[in-house]
């Protein structure tokens, strides 16, 4: 296929993921994310991972995209946004109920956002004849890292993904392909010396910048915890009791 013809695939591509819904769509290789296992390592040997053993037991498919799916050549990372309107933290004043995070308000996005790449990947299939695998979030793929290697966005100092365009309020899917698709550039950080995300963090979860110990964070603690809340955490939890928006607000 000649350089032109690989481009005009690649503008096919995307305009269609926007065609089936999604906000964008962009484009990475399987050897975009060098550093994944040094740092999954590292948060593993720190123990932040908490209660969540799965993440100690793939990590060598969540660390290389290659180990996931040998024949792997590209990796289509898209977007599905959720921007919520009005004011999320309201729901923290109305300490007789419980507060739910904006994602989990609606149905599960898992099945949505899957059903949705289902039908996307199978234009793909017909378009080109490539095999592809199909994920959101229900298999041992890092799909911040990979994301901003296709350049959606740059994940902050709260870990979580910003984006200039899409700010923070969106899923993330990801189609790995046999087919090679010319990779897009990596979105750089711009979080510069602002630390909001860190500092409103009620549990101060975070023991540096970048750094994130999901036995402080709210999120783990009300979806993936099982058993009590260390005392010391209750109050600051209030009434949340699934997930967290204050550090994406």
């Amino acid at each position: 296929m000649s350089k032109a013809s690989e481009d005009t695939l690649k503008r096919i591509i995307k305009s269609q993921a926007l065609e089936y819904g999604f906000s964008a769509a962009m484009v990475t290789s399987p050897e975009s994310i060098p550093r994944a296992k040094e740092r999954l390592e590292n948060f593993l040997n720190n123990g932040f991972q908490g209660q969540m053993d799965w993440l100690e037991k793939r990590k060598d498919w969540r660390s290389d995209p290659k180990k996931l799916w040998s024949n792997v050549r590209s990796i289509i990372m898209l977007t599905e946004n959720y921007t919520p309107k009005g004011d999320v933290l309201s729901g923290l004043t109305h300490t007789d109920c419980g507060n739910i995070s904006v994602y989990a308000h609606g149905n599960d996005y898992h099945d949505l956002m899957k059903k949705r790449l289902k039908k996307y990947g199978g234009w793909l299939v017909n378009k080109t004849g490539a095999e592809i695998k199909v994920f959101v979030d229900t298999a041992p793929v890092m799909e911040k890292p990979l994301a901003q290697a296709a350049g959606l966005g740059w994940q902050g100092k709260h870990t979580n993904l910003v984006s200039r365009d899409l700010g923070n309020w969106f899923f993330i899917g990801a189609i790995f392909t046999d087919l090679f698709i010319q990779p897009d550039n990596k979105e750089v950080d711009h979080c510069g010396g602002c630390s909001k995300c860190l500092d409103v963090c009620p549990t101060s979860a975070f023991v540096a910048p970048y750094k994130l110990d999901a036995r402080k964070c709210i999120s783990y603690l009300t979806i993936e915890h099982k058993g009590p809340i260390d005392l010391k955490l209750r109050s600051q939890i209030g009434n949340r009791i699934y997930g967290c928006d204050d550090l994406d607000f």
